[in-house]
């Protein structure tokens, strides 16, 4: 598995390449460039806004913990999830470590992540049936129904194996931690103690409830993200079809999950719905390329800061 990830990483990066070369990959950074450094900080400003909103759907499946802490968990994940080599599965470890390290039992953490994650995909799915239902809206006759209604599938069984598969994941959690995290994490109870955390959170609906709705929030949220990248870019798009082409394209990035950090998919994906959505391929790649540096610009210091705090500690 490790293999093939490297190997899918690789290509995700070829195809990236392959199409910055066939778009003119000076006219692609130009575009992108053209949004200049107050409109790159409006689209950092905005995805801070959205990890607020995401911590606060983390906490609403953990009441007790500080919203700051999720919200900061929160960051980690993401970060780790978009600048580091690994498949998600890798970010829930280090959002989980996050707040572990603030003061929420590792039981806890590992619990509300898979918990937190259940809500999310459950909220990811509504938010791929919205865009479903604005393509067959907007281009009822459009070849993509067929391709999206598989990749929309494939998004709901994720969402159905979360829910029915959580004592797995939880056994998988377990996995993890005792390989990361060795004998820390046997002695902090390991999977015995996840799973009554488990079935302690899943216990009431209406935690999953609140945090799914938020979830949706934030995937709209998203959308409104990349309209704001094309209103920058020069490119006067409808927030409808906006929408509608951020759930298809986030839809299909959660399928092919197994590539680290969505190499290449992101990037084909935008070119691709964009220019079934009437966006110009050029201005399509240069909103993923935002994303991007968008990513890297927020990412990386707050993986530096991580660190910082996990050397400290060992000091």
């Amino acid at each position: 598995m490790k293999r093939l990830a490297v190997l899918l990483a690789l290509a995700g990066v070829g195809v990236s390449a392959l199409l910055l070369a066939w778009l003119d990959a000076g006219r692609v950074l130009d575009t992108a460039l053209s949004v200049g450094w107050q409109g790159f900080a409006l689209l950092s400003l905005w995805q801070g806004v959205l990890f607020l909103l995401l911590g606060l759907a983390w906490a609403a499946v953990l009441p007790g913990v500080r919203p700051v802490v999720l919200v900061w968990g929160r960051m980690v994940r993401d970060a780790a999830t978009t600048c580091l080599p690994f498949s998600p599965v890798g970010g829930f470890v280090f959002g989980a470590r996050a707040i572990a390290v603030r003061g929420v039992a590792w039981p806890t953490a590992a619990a509300g992540t898979v918990v937190d994650v259940t809500a999310e995909l459950a909220g990811q799915f509504l938010f791929s049936v919205f865009g479903m239902g604005a393509l067959l809206l907007l281009w009822p006759g459009s070849p993509l129904l067929a391709p999206v209604g598989a990749t929309l599938a494939v998004v709901g069984l994720g969402a159905a194996l979360a829910w029915r598969g959580r004592r797995v994941i939880g056994r998988t959690l377990r996995g993890l931690g005792g390989r990361l995290l060795g004998e820390w994490f046997r002695g902090q109870g390991g999977l015995d103690c996840v799973e009554a955390e488990l079935a302690r959170l899943y216990r009431d609906p209406r935690r999953l409830l609140r945090a799914g709705a938020l979830h949706l929030l934030a995937w709209f949220g998203t959308g409104f993200g990349t309209w704001i990248s094309l209103r920058l870019l020069g490119w006067d798009a409808g927030l409808l079809p906006v929408l509608a082409l951020e759930a298809l394209l986030d839809a299909l990035v959660a399928a092919a999950f197994i590539v680290p950090g969505s190499a290449g998919v992101q990037e084909a994906g935008y070119v691709g719905l964009g220019a079934a959505f009437g966006v110009p391929p050029d201005v399509a790649l240069s909103v993923s390329l935002l994303r991007r540096a968008r990513d890297l610009a927020l990412g990386v210091p707050i993986l530096l800061a991580f660190q910082w705090v996990e050397l400290r500690r060992i000091k």
